[in-house]
């Protein structure tokens, strides 16, 4: 009989497991497994990275959202939610101070809002390019036609941020409204990765009416893409969405999954997600000595932090730029990894970091 000692050593070898021998390895594992598919994953990492962390500077320009989700906070019909955008000048003002701080990606993130046209987005990314020519600008604004990704491309965006949320679409319906699919949301990524992006995709661990099936799932979808970079990251319920009674995800789970996919995708560049730190004090760092290696301290101003609240209990929201960036490589040299300031391409484009 197989132990998941050696499923560890398989799927780190063959980058995949038979799906069966996945689920056993994700729903019963030991403290001593745990810590040796955590080693793994690490010696995975450092193949490729070495010992580095790379910093991503996050700008949440806008709470504003055309679409219902039921999870997030920021649905439209979300009544008690604190509205806001950020001007140009704004965006451009937290990049400029991003960069000072040492940030040389710059994520510009925010709901589906349409009052930030094509036009103004390419103006905010090649605002930002021709300031930072050396940064790299990513872009999570959500679900757009390819012709508006290959706008943003060509205004000098270079990478993209979508999660799938889920991959099986019954699942997806059941936390979306019935204007979103997940073949849409598939299209998008497909789209976004021909144009020629760093495509990031990504779900929630433990999101409601989430099976181990769904789990596998996403992690066959996700090996079969071949994403750049993957978000991951537990469900938190937000207390004014139909949600809001729902369990959160686990430290536990979502430490296991990065780890998983780290040995799937031992180049991708993988985050340790505000969300982790949210339910955990030490959850960036712990999701650090799992595998992942990015983390994305955020620069937008401290009047509106609070506003950007996909969950509840976002930490950070009071802090200013300087504090996140700072308490971030404090954190990250306490568990032996170090910042690296540069762009932290996927590692594919070019060798080793």
């Amino acid at each position: 009989m197989t132990s998941n000692m050696e499923r560890i050593r398989i799927l780190r070898k063959e980058k995949t497991l038979a799906r069966e021998e996945m689920r056993i390895l994700l729903q019963s594992m030991t403290e001593e497994e745990e810590t040796f598919l955590f080693r793994q994953a690490c010696e995975v990492c450092s193949l490729y990275y070495r010992k580095a962390v790379f910093l991503r500077g996050l700008i949440e320009f806008s709470s504003y959202c055309r679409n219902d989700c039921y999870y997030c906070g920021l649905r439209r019909s979300n009544s008690r939610a604190q509205r806001y955008r950020l001007s140009a000048e704004e965006i451009l003002a937290c990049a400029d101070q991003g960069y000072e701080l040492g940030f040389r990606t710059i994520v510009l993130q925010s709901g589906e809002d349409p009052f930030y046209r094509d036009d103004d987005l390419c103006r905010l990314v090649a605002g930002i390019k021709d300031r930072h020519p050396d940064c790299a600008v990513t872009l999570s604004v959500g679900e757009k036609t390819r012709e508006s990704y290959l706008r943003y491309f060509q205004a000098g965006a270079d990478r993209y941020l979508l999660r799938q949320e889920t991959s099986d679409p019954a699942h997806y319906r059941y936390l979306h409204p019935p204007e979103l699919s997940i073949e849409n949301r598939k299209r998008c990524l497909d789209d976004l990765k021909e144009i020629g992006y760093q495509v990031g995709c990504g779900i929630m661990v433990g999101s409601p009416g989430q099976t181990p099936d769904h789990i596998l799932d996403d992690l066959y979808y996700m090996a079969a893409f071949q994403p750049h970079m993957v978000g991951i990251g537990p469900f938190i319920p937000h207390r004014d969405t139909p949600f809001a009674k729902e369990k959160s995800g686990t430290v536990a789970d979502t430490l296991h999954l990065l780890s998983v996919i780290r040995l799937m995708l031992p180049m991708v560049l993988l985050p340790a997600t505000t969300a982790l730190g949210t339910i955990d004090p030490r959850g960036r760092e712990k999701g650090i000595l799992a595998g992942a290696n990015v983390v994305m301290p955020n620069l937008s101003p401290s009047g509106v932090r609070g506003k950007y609240l996909l969950y509840d209990g976002k930490i950070c929201t009071g802090d200013e730029a300087a504090e996140c960036r700072h308490c971030m490589e404090m954190r990250i040299a306490g568990i032996g990894y170090e910042v690296k300031v540069s762009r932290g391409d996927w590692c594919g484009m070019g060798g080793m970091q």
